[in-house]
């Protein structure tokens, strides 16, 4: 059975801008972004338990999972496991207001 990716309008957002900055400085290094993204969506979507536990004081973001995008560590998959794969929230910059984007 295949495993299924859904991505909030957030998420879509949020891949779109990353791909955008990174490829104000190389088209290359944004296209590797994108490759890896979906690859470790995908995986994911196979494997949910992979990403560790998202601690917050927040009860909305009870049972929400984080993932680091391989050779792009700085940039996080935040996902909930569904039963036929993982809906993605959203994927940010480490360096962000990660909290406060989640809505915590």
């Amino acid at each position: 059975m295949a495993a299924s990716v859904r991505k909030s309008r957030d998420a879509r957002r949020d891949l779109l801008k990353h791909f955008v900055y990174m490829a104000g400085h190389s088209i290359a290094a944004a296209r590797r972004f994108g490759r890896a993204a979906e690859k470790a969506m995908d995986q994911l979507a196979h494997m949910p338990g992979l990403g560790g536990l998202w601690e917050s004081d927040n009860p909305a973001l009870a049972g929400l999972r984080v993932w680091p995008i391989p050779k792009f560590a700085n940039y996080l998959i935040f996902y909930l496991p569904s039963a036929d794969g993982i809906e993605v929230l959203r994927v940010l910059y480490a360096a962000q207001d990660v909290e406060g984007l989640l809505g915590g």
